[in-house]
Formats: structure tokens, sequence, C-alpha cells
């Protein structure tokens, strides 16, 4: 499409540095993206205008906008672009029909939406803009990001107001996302100047204001460009030099209340009954709500186009010219008129069955028609549930809720809903709800099922067993019907999340077998996946368990029990067969079936959890560091699971200690201590004071270590050591500050159980005995751990080739020494911190070279690091960084920083020589 210049301005005032910026993302031959944030009327609209106005006309471009009343239609935005592209004519209608088909999963949908996107904008640049993503449904939002990850040379432009990105709303987690894993412009809007504004009434006007004037309406309006317009409006065609010496309208909805004096009756009542039905009208519904017959209609809307207040966005369709008037005129408008209005096009949705529940519900509520809207709500939820869309539920279970708060079906799906959108606050509240509302046992034991899950979700152990014991006394006194049968599965969970694999198993068999008698195979397949989870994580039973997460994953996946698929890859990805490509592929189908059961948590948290710790697998250290950052949110419900508010803490904490950025595994240890409510948590018993024991052997602090150690020796006591390599980690923490062997041996002893495989428990005993002066049993310890197979990780097998070496070395055979340092040297190669440290120093003692290491780093590096770089090639400062790239000092020293830590490079002189020798490379 070609947008018009919209306003009385034939030229943009103020945004030549903006538009300039725009324009060059325009002509680069990569994907990028723009984000114009502002307050409303700021010109963020006119901005994009005027960019596509500037292009060739064979640029393709995709132009979409939000609508505050989109609940009702998810990927609206994409849809509002495609009615308004002229290369849609062409499009085939099979992706349009899967995109608009309600029954459809959300994955399919937003695939043929990238597939739409990608026929419209390809060959050669093109331009994609969503405007107005405060207002977006969550569907358009999840589109956007895909869009992002498109190849071609393709601007993707989306704008929002900063002031109206709740908490609540993805776009808050879309806008964190895409800094992370891309190289975002963000075009700030400012108002206009003095100066600016006086050139505005100027090529506004014709003719150049009298200071006073400018001055006047700068003041007036602040300088935001829609205020100023609107009052030059009011003046209408009188004297502009004597405009400051009239009443001036004090706001913009005077200013409006101005323009529709000069309207006649027809008039208003057409902008009035748009105003309530929305940004875009339909013709139809127009008429039906006014009572205008055709020609009256048209005539109406023909003097309101010509007088700028509406425009007419596709066939038979208007909206108003900018979003501030409509919203300006429902404000000024009577309660009665509105609900008249609102009345009748509720019945107009009636009488044409309508199926737009949330339209209805919406009218319905504005007219005053509680029961009504709460039926549509009820309706429009189970929809939007089944179409993995819990925002939108959530949404309508609250409006259904304001009218009847205990509503039992109300609460259950509000929960439920808030909680696959990772909203925990509000799951848990709602929750809590429909445990007191609950009239029957049965319903109780369903609220009480999501209770056990949430508790353990936002880290609270106590609360979670308290919960489960409460289930199993309601479930007592149940028969055996598809109430009890869930209930088993929540308990086996309960069990499993707990690591008590014999209670989790019991229950998951009983699980299983009461859902087959049933007939539910949500539920028995919840029971495998439960088994299964709680099974690999003993060594005895890794192998069944993998079996039973493998048919649980493949009949959940052909039974279109899209949650359980996604857990059972969720906990097996990593377990399968093969290598890391494999893996990687398990966890992609992960996120596919987690995103068609709109399980925020899996789909995004666990999904870069996920990446980060195939990175580890793979001996990348940056690379896992850079997904965890990615995947870091600031105070996001969603990641309030077991390991506190902070869902990646641990493992982030744990890779920052690895590769010995002690500052920041200080601040990130911190948070978790202060987010951690629970005393009973894994989290604060043995996580938390294991990674601070490792922080004080780091630091030198002996006194504080052994203090921390007798707190996680405890811990262990009572909860078992987590995670595999935690003995190891901690065993060679407490070696580096001069803790003795046998001070760290009852670490080596903790792990002598079924839940570790052999591997790790000769590492830990290796690192014992070398420290207590034993070398030849190290030696044969180290060796055995590291010989093929093993279940090392390349960090932990590299730290074992050069305990050995070390050993070979203190028994006199330093050639031996030099073949294990050079078996550890490709398992460290992309590592970092203290292992390579060692491996550096066992180098050093035995003559050897480091291995060419050109070109090796880059991987590490995050694109906006990336960029950085190759500035910092040009001989740029920190402040010139900045003013380019338009950040702050502050975080261009950030960046600057972690490329020297990442390339293990000392000075930016260093980084240019790296970035010269890549490009030669290339």
């Amino acid at each position: 499409m070609r947008a018009s210049r919209s306003g009385m301005s034939q030229v943009m005032v103020g945004r030549d540095d903006e538009l300039r910026r725009l324009r060059r993302l325009v002509d680069g031959s990569e994907p990028s993206i723009a984000m114009l944030g502002g307050e409303p009327g700021i010109g963020k609209s006119r901005l994009v205008q005027e960019l596509i106005a500037g292009l060739p006309e064979t640029v393709p471009v995709l132009d979409g906008q939000a609508d505050p009343g989109t609940l009702s239609r998810p990927f609206e935005v994409l849809l509002d672009a495609i009615d308004s592209c002229r290369r849609s004519e062409g499009l085939e209608p099979e992706p349009l029909r899967i995109v608009t088909d309600a029954s459809r999963s959300m994955i399919d949908r937003i695939q043929a939406g990238l597939e739409i996107v990608r026929r419209l904008t390809t060959p050669g640049s093109s331009i994609v803009v969503f405007e107005d993503l405060h207002w977006a449904d969550s569907e358009s939002v999840a589109l956007f990001e895909r869009i992002a990850e498109l190849p071609g040379s393709r601007l993707l432009i989306g704008t929002y107001r900063p002031d109206e990105v709740t908490r609540r709303h993805p776009l808050a987690d879309l806008l964190t996302r895409l800094e992370r894993r891309y190289t975002v412009t963000n075009v700030r809007l400012e108002r206009l100047s003095l100066a600016d504004t006086s050139m505005f009434i100027k090529s506004a006007t014709g003719r150049p204001p009298a200071y006073r004037t400018a001055l006047s309406l700068h003041n007036r309006t602040g300088g935001n460009p829609f205020f100023l317009e609107e009052l030059l409006k009011a003046n209408g065609d009188g004297d502009l030099d004597t405009l400051c010496d009239r009443p001036l309208p004090w706001n913009v909805a005077e200013a409006l209340r101005r323009q529709l004096d000069d309207l006649d009756d027809a008039e208003k009542r057409i902008v009035e009954a748009a105003a309530v039905l929305g940004r875009k009208v339909p013709f139809d519904l127009l008429a039906a709500v006014t009572g205008f017959d055709e020609n009256e209609l048209i005539d109406g809307l023909r003097a309101l186009v010509r007088r700028g207040l509406m425009v007419e966005t596709g066939d038979d369709e208007f909206s108003f010219r900018h979003a501030l008037t409509r919203e300006a005129l429902v404000d000024e408008m009577l309660a009665r008129q509105r609900r008249r209005l609102h009345e009748l096009a509720l019945e107009t949705l009636l009488s044409t069955g309508s199926r737009d529940y949330a339209l209805v519900a919406h009218h319905a509520r504005g007219a005053g028609r509680y029961l009504d809207m709460v039926e549509a709500a009820r309706r429009g939820l189970h929809v939007y549930m089944a179409m993995g869309s819990p925002y939108q539920a959530l949404q309508l279970a609250e409006m259904g809720l304001d009218e009847l708060p205990d509503d039992v079906e109300l609460l259950s799906c509000g929960a439920r809903a808030a909680w696959l959108a990772g909203l925990l606050d509000d799951a848990q509240e709602l929750g809590r709800r429909w445990l007191d509302a609950a009239a029957t046992r049965e319903e109780r034991a369903d609220a009480l099922r999501l209770l056990v899950r949430l508790s353990w979700e936002i880290g609270s152990s106590t609360s979670m067993q308290e919960r489960a014991a409460q289930l199993r006394a309601e479930i007592a006194h149940l028969d055996d019907g598809p109430a009890k049968a869930h209930a088993f599965a929540a308990i086996a969970q309960a069990y499993m999340l707990h690591d008590d694999t014999e209670r989790a198993v019991a229950w998951a068999d009983m699980a299983i077998s009461l859902g087959e008698e049933l007939g539910l195979p949500g539920v028995w397949l919840a029971g495998k996946v439960e088994k299964g989870s709680a099974l690999v994580n003993v060594a005895a039973g890794v192998e069944d368990g993998i079996k039973l997460l493998n048919e649980a994953a493949k009949e959940a996946e052909d039974a279109g029990e899209w949650l359980l698929a996604a857990r059972s890859l969720n906990n097996l990805y990593n377990l399968l067969p093969g290598g890391p490509a494999d893996w990687a592929a398990a966890l992609e189908r992960m996120r596919t079936f987690a995103e068609r059961a709109g399980f925020e948590s899996l789909a995004v948290a666990a999904y870069f959890q996920g990446r980060a710790r195939l990175a580890v697998q793979e001996g990348n250290l940056g690379v896992a560091i850079a997904e965890l950052e990615a995947a870091r949110r600031r105070d996001r419900g969603l990641l309030r699971t077991r390991n506190g508010s902070d869902y990646h803490g641990v493992l982030f904490a744990g890779l920052l200690l690895e590769a010995g950025e002690l500052d920041k595994a200080d601040i990130v240890l911190r948070g978790l201590i202060e987010q951690s409510s629970d005393a009973y948590t894994m989290l604060t018993q043995t996580s938390v004071p294991g990674l601070q024991f490792h922080l004080a052997c780091r630091l030198g602090r002996a006194d504080q270590a052994r203090e921390l150690l007798r707190t996680v020796l405890d811990a262990v006591r009572v909860t078992g050591v987590t995670g595999r390599d935690f003995a190891h980690d901690l065993i060679s923490a407490g070696l580096s500050a001069s803790l003795t062997a046998d001070e760290l041996r009852p670490l080596a002893a903790a792990i002598d159980d079924p839940l570790f495989d052999d591997a790790y428990r000769w590492l830990a005993d290796a690192q014992i005995a070398e420290a207590a002066g034993d070398t030849a049993d190290a030696l044969r310890l180290y060796r055995a751990a590291v010989a093929e197979p093993t279940m090392l990780l390349p960090a932990q097998r590299g730290t074992g080739h050069l305990g050995a070496a070390r050993c070979l070395l203190a028994l006199g055979d330093p050639e031996a020494a030099r073949d294990q340092v050079r078996a550890a040297e490709p398992h460290l190669a992309r590592w970092a911190g203290w292992r390579v440290a060692e491996l550096t120093g066992l180098r050093g003692r035995l003559g050897l070279a480091a291995p060419a290491t050109a070109g090796s780093g880059d991987q590490a590096l995050t694109p906006r690091e990336r960029e950085v770089a190759v500035l910092l090639a040009e001989g740029l400062t920190n402040a010139e960084l900045a003013r380019r790239l338009y950040i702050s000092p502050r975080t261009a020293a950030v960046h600057v920083s972690n490329i020297l830590n990442k390339l293990n490079l000392e000075s930016r002189t260093q980084i240019a020589a790296w970035v010269r020798s890549r490009a030669t490379t290339s």
C-alpha cells in the first residue's frame, strides 16, 4: 500500500534525523528492526507514512494497525495489513484461510501468517509495519517477533505508546526479547521544540507566525503535533496573528467540541456511533446503529472525510483519522448516550448470530446488559483456550467475574488461563478464589490440582506439600471418576517435582490405570509423563524413563494434548540418542507444542534455558551465557517458578562463576536470595548456598566459605545433591580456596547414590585423592572419568584431562602429561574462566604453545556486540558509540566489557585487530 500523508502540515517537521535513520535501514541488505515509541499524537504514524511515501513503487509494503477493541480478532494487525496491500489480490487463499480458522492450532496460524508475509514482501527490499502494538492482540505480537526471524532484506517497524505497555501485555516481554536477540533501532519521538512549532504552523497555514503566537501555541500544546493541529483547526480561517488574543481551547477535547459544533445533526450522529463501535467500523454495522439508509450514510461519511475527521480504510470500512479523536469523543459523550449506542450494536450482533463473543461481551458490558456479557464471556473464553490464546481468555474471564465474582466456571478458566500465560500472581489469586467458591469435592479437587502446580512454580515447596496433602484428603472421599483420576496425576507430579521417585511412580501408575479404565487419554498420558520424568532422574530408571517419555510425546501429539507433549520433550530432549543437533530439533518441537498449548513458560523461558543447556553440552560457554541473557526478563510473572522470580537465575549465576564474572554472579545471587520467600525450597536450602560457597571460594574468602560449606552439607543431607556436576563444581571451588581434602570429602561422599553416573563420582573422587596427595589413585580415577564412553560434559571432561596431566607431571611423565593437555584443548576451546586458566598454566609448565584461535569467539557475541565491535574497529570512543547507537555511555561501556570477556582479549586495540582478521578471513 501507499499511505497518504495525514495532517494539515504539508511538510513533516522536526523528524529529519529519525527519518534518515529509518531510510538507512531500508537501504540495508539485511533484515532490520525499528521500534518507534512516543506519546499519543506525537507523530509515529506520520513518520511511517513519510518513510513509505518516499519509497519507489516497486518496494512492497505491509502496513497494519491494531485496534483497542481487537480482543476478539487474533492476528488483527496482519489482517489489516493484508486488506490494504495491493499485492494481496494475488495471494493464494489457503494461508489466509488457516490464519482466520479458529479451529486450527496457534502455531499453524502463525506459520501461515509468516508464509503470507514472506509471499507479499519478497523478492527484494520490503517494509512491514505493525502500528499501535500496545493495543495488539497476543497473536499479532507473537507473529511480529517471528517476522523478525524471516530471512530477506526486510525492515520490520513497530510503533507503540510506552506509557500504555502494561506488565500483563505480551508487548512488555517482546521489547526485551527483541533487544537481546537482535540489533534493534529504537526511535523515541519527542515533542516539537519552539522552532519546530513555528515551522509546523507555517507549513500548516502557509504563513509564518508571530513569535508571540508560536510561543503561546507551543506552551498550550507542549509541542505535541496532534494537539497543535487540532488547535489550528479550531481557529478555522481566523487571523493567525490574533489567535493568542482570543480564548483558546484548553485541551484537545475542547478543540474537538469546536469542530463538532460545525457538524449537522446527521454527521454528529455518525461520528458518535463510530466512536463507540471501534477504530474500524463496517458500513453495514454503522448503518444499523445510526438507522440511516445507504444514501444518507454515504453523504454523511463523505462530508466527514472531507473535514478530515474520518478516513476510508478499506471497502465499506471507515475509521477516525487519529485514535485520539475517537478517544476524546467517547470521553465527551454522556453515559446514557454511550449505553444506547452499545445497545444498538449489541442487538445487531445478536440478531446476526455473531460468534465474535468478545465483541458481543464488550458491547453487552457497555450497554449494561451484564447477563449477556457473562454468557458471551463464557463462550468466548473456551474458544480462546482451545486455540491457545490464554491472554484473551483471561481478559474475558475477568470481564465475566466483574459481574459474577464467585462463578466457579469463570474462576477455573481464568486461573488456568493466567497460569498458561505465565501470570502466576493472578493465577494464584484466581485459584484461591476458585477453591473458596467450589461447591463440590470434585470442584475442590480440580482447584487444588492447579494450586499444587502453582506452589511449585512460585518456589514454595512448603505450600506445595500442604496443597498436595489437602488434595490427597479430598480425593479419599471421591468415587473413581475423572476428578480422582486427574488428582492422581497431579499428586504424582508433586512427588516427581520433589524428587520422590518411588511415590511419584506409584501415584503415576494409579493415574495411568484409572485413566485407561475411564477412557481419559489426558490422564493416562499425564501419568506416563510424570512416571517417565521421575525415572530419568535415577540412574537405574533412565532407560525406562526415556522410553515412557518418548511414548508420551508421540501419543500426546497424536491426541492433540499439546501441553503434555511439550512437557514430555522438555524433560527428554537432552537424553535422546544422537547429539546436539538431535537435541536441538527436539527442543524446537517442544517449543512448537508449548505454543500450541499457549504455555508461555515452556514456549519462552524453558525453551531459552534449553538452548543454553545445549550450548553447555556443546562446550560453548559464551553462547550459553548469551542465551540466558536473551531469556531473562525484568520482573516478569512467567519466570516465577521453582527458582523464584528469576527462572534462569541459578543456572545463570553458575555459568557466570564458570566464566569468572564474579561481580555479575554476585548481583544475580543477591537477587535470588531476596526473591526466595520459602525457607524450605531446594533453592534456598541447596542451590543458593552452593553458589554462595562457590563465589566465596573464588573470591578467596576461606573462612566464609567454610561456614557456607556447613550450610551446604546440612542441605545435602536433607534434599540430596542438585545436579550431576554440583559436587564437582563445589570441590573445584573449595580447592581453589585451599580447603583441605578432609573438609571437601563429604561432598564427594554425597554423590554415592544411584542418582549419579560413575563418571561424575570418579571425577569428584579423583579431585579429593589428588588433594590428599594420593597421586596414583587420582590418576586412575581421572582416566576412568574421561574414558570413552563418558557422561561428562565437555568442560568437565577437559578438567578431567587436566587433572590427569597434573598427576602425570607429578609422577615424572611430562610427555604423557602433554598428551592429556592436548586432549583437553578441544573440550575447552569455547570455554572460559578458571578451567581455561588451569589449561593455560599447564601449557606454560609443559612448554606447549596455545593452539591457533583465529576466528574463534564470534559466535559468543550477540548481534549488538558484533555491531559494537565493528564500530570499535573504526576507533569510536564510548561516548561516540553511545551517540551512534542511541544508547547511554554506561551501556556502551558494558558492551565493550562483554566483548573483551567473551573474546578473552585485553584491549580495544585487540578487538579492532580481531574484527580486521575476521573481515580478512571472510
